[in-house]
């Protein structure tokens, strides 16, 4: 082994580092197989690490072969953490985490990682829509990801949600809302009691289920959907409400 690996860098080396993001590569493959972001020893800190986690079992096999991964400080002397933590999460979000075995996506990267620039602009300039539908808006924002195929939005946006279940009995249309803006316009064929139907791309193991609703339905036709799909519903959601939940006309 190295000895730079097998020791802590030189204090001066680790001054001198300041805030960095950094890489590990498995020399077996020359394919990366982690990022991450620190100061001062944080770079070495996995290589006595813990844990069963795809990253652990490389270092493993590595060790038991002999090898050493390949260590790269990508970018060093940054500003501060939040700069590292912007440039560790578009290199997570540039390999992937198919590739990686970072568990998850980088520092607020639903927000500002990688997504294509038609999503961008409606993220920032969505035109505003005027919604004369009986309509459920339902805020993902805790689920909702970029790149979510159909099943997994419309899983995500059927339940399970405290209702007041005689009003919601008008409702036409549920929207899945993020950030504000309409991301799919679902039509409401059913309503009932959460953990009545099967999820097949989400676990509502953590939610309370006693006292909620999930609807069964299908995307709206395509004359209601583009009238809403991509537009901003700011304006029916109230200021600061905790409650994802808004009725409008309904």
């Amino acid at each position: 082994m190295d000895a730079y690996l097998s020791s802590k860098m030189p204090t001066e080396v680790a001054d001198r580092l300041g805030y960095y993001v950094y890489l590990y590569t498995d020399p077996r493959t020359g394919h990366p197989f982690y990022v991450g972001k620190g100061q001062g020893q944080r770079v070495l800190s996995h290589l006595s690490a813990d844990g069963e986690t795809r990253k652990t079992r490389i270092l493993e096999e590595l060790n038991e072969l002999g090898k050493d991964p390949q260590i790269d400080i990508l970018t060093h002397a940054l500003p501060n953490e939040e700069t590292a933590l912007r440039i560790e999460a578009a290199i997570i979000d540039f390999f992937g985490l198919d590739l990686l075995s970072n568990a998850v996506r980088g520092w607020q990267s639903i927000q500002f990682g990688r997504m294509p620039l038609k999503t961008l602009v409606t993220y920032y300039a969505a035109a505003p829509g005027e919604i004369d539908d009986p309509v459920l808006l339902i805020r993902i924002n805790k689920l909702y990801r970029h790149g979510m195929s159909a099943r997994e939005l419309y899983e995500a946006t059927r339940g399970v949600w405290k209702l007041n279940k005689k009003r919601v009995e008008s409702v036409k249309f549920a929207f899945s809302v993020f950030e504000g803006v309409v991301r799919e316009v679902f039509e409401v064929d059913s309503w009932y009691p959460a953990g009545s139907l099967p999820y097949e791309t989400r676990s509502t193991s953590d939610v309370t289920l006693e006292g909620r609703w999930e609807f069964e339905g299908h995307i709206a036709m395509d004359d209601i959907r583009n009238k809403y799909i991509d537009r901003s519903v700011k304006k029916y959601l109230p200021q600061k409400a905790q409650n994802p939940i808004s009725y409008v006309n309904a």
